[in-house]
């Protein structure tokens, strides 16, 4: 079954026929975690950096920000039977579409936080698509863990 990951949402699974799938990623950013030892997978699509923009709502909604939506998945997965040590994490987005000449580089910093909070939970990119001007669409498969990204036409294997 394919579910779509809205944004500022997350979703994680075990069930080997299930595709998560998040569309549009622009200035947001999207993350891939999979563990192949436990099959269980998740993938979230985050809107914006640092939850101390709108404390009310990071509580209402921690997906939306990349520093608590993050962890929240990392944690979905270890209650799913995950380890840290096994989970592989890919990425895709923190593009500038809007050519906003830098003034508010949401991507760049969503993709900076990102980082610190997988390095915290010693958690490695084992690959990325990020930056540029695109907007992309990212898909999970949780049978093997195959993510891809399609943009501009084409798809292809993170």
């Amino acid at each position: 079954m394919q579910l779509t990951v809205g944004i500022s949402e997350m979703k994680v699974s075990k069930n080997p026929g299930d595709t998560l799938v998040t569309y549009s990623l622009g200035s947001c950013i999207g993350v891939a975690l999979f563990d192949p030892d436990a099959g269980v997978g998740g993938l979230i699509h985050c809107m914006l950096p640092l939850s101390r923009l709108d404390p009310t709502k990071a509580q209402q909604n921690p997906q939306m920000f990349t520093d608590t939506g993050v962890p929240a998945l990392i944690q979905s997965l270890l209650d799913k039977g995950g380890t840290r040590k096994r989970m592989i994490a890919k990425v895709a987005g923190a593009a500038s579409p809007l050519n906003d000449n830098g003034m508010f580089k949401i991507g760049e910093r969503n993709y900076t936080v990102l980082r610190k909070v997988l390095w915290k939970n010693e958690i490695l990119i084992a690959a990325e698509d990020v930056g540029g001007t695109i907007a992309r669409t990212m898909t999970l498969c949780i049978s093997n863990g195959k993510t891809t990204i399609r943009s501009g036409g084409t798809e292809r294997e993170l």
